[in-house]
């Protein structure tokens, strides 16, 4: 995105946000406390909330139910007593959202900090939206836009099951390496096709 500096003379002013807000085929990650703000400046009309059950959103007005996805887990990688770990139902009901969102204007995920289940689950919708294009790539252009994310393992594991990418989705995300260490990240776009 360009700063105002860039701008040519006399143009009017634009934030950031708004450009992104104008754009189709995004996906927005983020963490809980950034939702509000994002549905009003991209008026994304998609979302999915990957969060604790006793703290998942309820549906926003003006939103059909069937276009938030609320999945009700931890962020862990294995089975803890008293937790919800991702399980295949879950990524299952993630890969199908992600398909009958098929680009469509603006699509907001988010977790609790922006850090783990959310960057998973838009690393899942980039591989369910682009069968054709390496994982790698996929996963580089998260690292890219977000030096933060580092994807729940146990919900990109499942997903690379599910969508038969052959173990190409782990290798990926372990070669973008670690992230950065943050209590939350800072919201980030990215567009939904590759190629």
């Amino acid at each position: 995105m360009h700063d105002s500096q860039s701008m040519q003379p006399g143009a009017p002013a634009q934030a950031p946000e708004t450009a992104v807000a104008a754009s189709f085929g995004m996906i927005h990650v983020c963490p809980i406390s950034a939702v509000a703000e994002l549905l009003v400046r991209t008026r994304a009309r998609h979302l999915i909330t990957v969060i604790n059950e006793h703290m998942l959103l309820a549906t926003p007005r003006g939103f059909s139910r069937a276009n938030h996805l609320r999945l009700a887990v931890h962020d862990i990688i294995e089975p803890q007593p008293g937790l919800v770990c991702p399980g295949p139902e879950h990524v299952a009901e993630l890969i199908s959202f992600a398909r009958r969102w098929n680009h469509d204007g603006s699509l907001i995920i988010h977790c609790h900090a922006g850090i783990s289940r959310s960057p998973a689950a838009a690393f899942i919708t980039l591989c369910t939206l682009n069968p054709h294009v390496p994982e790698l790539l996929l996963a580089e252009r998260i690292r890219r836009a977000s030096p933060t994310a580092l994807p729940n393992r146990r919900m990109v594991e499942l997903a690379d099951a599910a969508l038969e990418r052959g173990g190409r989705m782990m290798q990926a995300i372990e070669r973008i390496g670690m992230a950065q260490p943050a209590l939350e990240a800072v919201p980030f776009a990215i567009e939904s096709r590759h190629g």
